[in-house]
């Protein structure tokens, strides 16, 4: 009887925070694509359209790194979007692991481009309810990814040292800091890298002429989490229907070098037949695949990826 009490205190423990686990640093973090980031490594995940809880548990057990949920082309529900993230929260493997990581970490793209209120107030709600990072389309100007970091942090306290840029995020993280099951969510809840131990990605999409063209500027805004190329919309925005045209391509490797030279990790979607090669360029996130699970392309892509970046 005295082990079972003990084994039950023991998860229950787990479940609600590890205690000290979750506010020292001296564990895993609760961010796994930043601390694969922070070694090096590539990340590799799905784009997601399906917010079904069967696809939840499917992501939750898939072995990818993360799973982009689209809410800029699939409708904008944070009510489903916080059922999607209770279906992903994998008691077993909690328990197995000893700490709260998250082995699939679930990132969100907003549907607002440019607007500052309806952005600011898109972010606060898909954060208040605990995902660890937002996508943003269509950034173009250094401004537009300024404005996308303030929406994303909070107000910091006095005297801080990374006071600026200062933050737009109201303050009511309930949901948030449960899911999390963090010690003090608001120290934790801050931009990578700018705060070293923030466990937030601001993520900015270059998928216009326009963007390429400021890439320089918009790669050394503070608190930038990372660059994600879309070929898609950015061949269209050259004129080109075709995202396998020599010119996007060189856009591409121009946005990438500005990545690479500026120690920013850069991303794009692949699949089998291009993974390894975006891979070896230094791309160190990407997407192997859509929603349905895990496909045999995505499957491969993703085998494919982890060979070529050393973490088959």
């Amino acid at each position: 009887m005295t082990r079972v009490i003990a084994s039950a205190v023991a998860f229950s423990l787990v479940l609600l925070g590890f205690a000290g686990a979750s506010a020292a640093q001296d564990g895993p973090r609760l961010n796994k694509v930043i601390e694969l980031f922070e070694s090096d490594e590539a990340a590799f995940g799905i784009l997601s359209f399906d917010y079904s809880l069967n696809n939840a548990r499917a992501m939750a057990t898939s072995g990818l790194d993360f799973v982009f949920i689209d809410m800029e082309h699939a409708p904008f529900d944070v009510e489903r979007l916080r059922l999607f993230l209770l279906g992903m929260t994998n008691k077993r493997s909690i328990q197995q692991k000893g700490n709260l990581q998250p082995d699939v970490m679930p990132f969100v793209r907003i549907p607002a481009a440019g607007g500052a209120e309806e952005l600011v107030a898109q972010v606060k709600q898909v954060l208040d309810v605990g995902v660890y990072g937002v996508f943003f389309p269509a950034v173009h100007t250094r401004e537009d990814a300024l404005l996308a970091v303030r929406a994303t942090r909070y107000p910091q306290y006095n005297d801080a040292p990374d006071y600026e840029p200062a933050g737009l995020r109201g303050r009511n993280p309930s949901n948030a800091a449960w899911y999390w099951g963090a010690g003090d969510y608001h120290a934790k809840a801050d931009v990578w890298p700018l705060d070293p131990q923030g466990e937030l990605l601001a993520m900015m999409f270059i998928e216009s002429a326009e963007g390429v063209e400021n890439i320089d500027e918009i790669v050394t805004v503070p608190g930038l989490g990372g660059i994600f190329i879309g070929p898609s919309d950015l061949s269209t925005s050259m004129g080109y229907t075709n995202a396998a045209a020599p010119e996007v391509e060189a856009a591409i490797q121009r946005v990438l070098q500005a990545c690479l030279d500026n120690d920013v990790p850069c991303a794009i979607t692949t699949g089998a037949g291009s993974v390894e090669q975006r891979i070896n360029e230094g791309f160190r996130f990407v997407t192997v695949g859509a929603d349905g699970g895990l496909s045999t392309g995505a499957s491969t892509a993703l085998q494919r990826g982890r060979e070529a970046a050393g973490r088959d």
